[in-house]
């Protein structure tokens, strides 16, 4: 069965499919969610049921998040590390990626969570280091259903303005991930500049200015 077969057996069961399209696109990364989303976007009939496709796609996708951070946090670091080791290359996570992803965690954890949901490939994964970690539940679904549906919404939406029109959805959808890669990038940078502008004055600490010696110290 291949792939449009099977976008189109999940969409026979309305919502309910659309849900577990979401939560399998977590586990069985087949092509980019940018593409199911526009694609999705495009079978939506009218505004109503756009916004509860928007709500479908976003719970799925939480749903799919908490599965991993489940595994992350019942298998622990060693286990977790060495199925990565092993067969992380086979499902586009290798070893360099969730090193990477863990060391993310070293900033704050729920700007992370938010942010990470709305980056491909990282908002797959991005949850297994954080049941490994142990991360608070209950932010770390908060900060992923927030990231999930700012994601879900543009790729949805724009799939359903382009209902009928000659454009190739696949293409601008690629281009509009790139322009929202770039603005958090920008973002991100624009952050980092700041704080660093903030915390360099006090930094700099003014010098201690030496006591003057009494003539008589000096006779």
């Amino acid at each position: 069965m291949d792939t449009s077969n099977t976008i189109t057996l999940f969409l026979n069961f309305g919502l309910l499919g659309v849900g577990c399209l979401a939560v399998a696109e977590k586990f069985v990364p087949l092509f980019p969610s940018y593409v199911l989303l526009m694609l999705l976007g495009l079978t939506v009939p009218d505004g109503t049921m756009l916004a509860m496709t928007i709500m479908a796609t976003s719970v799925g996708s939480v749903f799919g998040a908490i599965g991993w951070y489940g595994l992350g946090r019942a298998f622990g670091s060693q286990r977790i590390e060495g199925l990565v080791t092993r067969y992380g290359k086979y499902v586009l996570l290798r070893p360099s990626l969730y090193h990477w992803l863990t060391d993310a965690y070293r900033g704050n954890h729920f700007w992370v969570t938010l942010i990470g949901q709305t980056l491909p490939t990282v908002r797959i994964y991005l949850a297994l280091p954080a049941g490994v970690l142990r991360l608070e539940p209950r932010a770390f679904v908060a900060a992923t259903a927030i990231g999930t549906v700012i994601w879900n919404m543009p790729f949805l939406t724009l799939g359903y303005a382009l209902r009928g029109s000659s454009h190739d959805p696949v293409g601008i959808g690629f281009w509009v991930a790139a322009v929202l890669i770039a603005v958090e990038a920008a973002i991100i940078l624009g952050l980092r500049l700041y704080k660093r502008s903030i915390a360099s004055p006090r930094l700099v600490r003014p010098r201690a200015v030496a006591a003057p010696v009494p003539a008589e110290e000096v006779a």
